[in-house]
């Protein structure tokens, strides 16, 4: 028995290794570098109207102690001193502002930035698949729009749990828990995102069972990229210099160009798969 899951592991390696050419030619072909650009471009743009959301919602919920003791101290010490001073300044105004108004607009500008990336994933994934969009132009939006609050709700909780679940631990085993919990369930959240979008995203919806070994690959490398992007973050990343704040800015664009770059080759994996199974 051993023998024969070691040859059926083999054979499946063996398989993905001979995907590899066609997968480049296809992925040359559907020009997934060009939607890859897109993609990001739109997610670049929605981080501005996230980070304004996130600070004036600590404001509303009474948080501002988190500015304070948790995100202020670290942006410190990686900033120069008037840089600092002028995103202090700017969070404290944003606490001391009317609240309702800001956080509807910020919500607002999200959404439409995250509409605005589905339907670049939409666009990105009918070509790989090689279909025209077909679907009537409200149900369209309304399928765009369910998407984007879904998707963008479960990578903000994946991201808030890996970040934020750290930081509630007060030692000893709960710490231990807490450490090793937040992964599976990050896996799942993203999971359940990559599998909505590959669903429901592209004109024609391909069959689920083809939907495994490239939804594997597209959360997995999510996951070893944003490890390899917080480690930088923390670790090596300094903002005290022109040429440092220009480094971040071209780390952060290069690490979200990954994400949609290993989003579409996942999903061109499972195309690749599907059409070699076809008789």
């Amino acid at each position: 028995m051993a023998t024969s899951a070691a040859r059926l592991r083999s054979g499946r390696t063996g398989e993905l290794l001979a995907l590899g050419r066609p997968l480049a030619e296809a992925a040359r072909e559907h020009r997934l570098t060009t939607h890859a650009a897109a993609i990001a471009l739109r997610v670049l743009v929605a981080l501005v109207p996230l980070v304004l959301l996130g600070i004036a919602l600590l404001g509303a919920f009474g948080l501002e102690d988190v500015w304070t003791r948790s995100i202020a101290p670290e942006l410190q010490d990686r900033f120069t001193t008037p840089v600092f001073e002028a995103i202090d300044y700017s969070a404290r105004r944003i606490f001391g502002s009317p609240k309702l108004g800001l956080i509807l607009f910020a919500s607002l500008l999200l959404l439409w930035e995250a509409v605005r990336a589905v339907r670049a994933v939409s666009n990105a994934l009918n070509e790989v698949h090689e279909v025209r969009e077909r679907r009537r132009g409200w149900r369209l939006f309304l399928l765009t729009l369910g998407l984007a609050v879904a998707v963008s709700g479960l990578v903000i909780a994946a991201a808030l749990e890996l970040i934020v679940a750290p930081r509630l631990a007060s030692g000893g085993g709960v710490d231990v828990v807490l450490t090793i919990a937040r992964w599976p369930l990050a896996v799942l959240l993203l999971g359940v995102a990559v599998a909505l979008l590959i669903r429901y995203a592209p004109a024609e919806h391909p069959q689920p069972r083809w939907a495994s070994a490239g939804s594997a690959v597209i959360v997995g490398s999510w996951l070893v990229l944003s490890a390899g992007f917080g480690v930088w973050t923390t670790s090596v990343a300094s903002y005290k210099s022109a040429a440092g704040t220009l480094l971040a800015f071209l780390v952060l664009t290069t690490y979200v160009l990954s994400l949609s770059a290993a989003f579409l080759l996942g999903v061109e994996l499972d195309e690749a798969l599907r059409q070699r199974q076809q008789p």
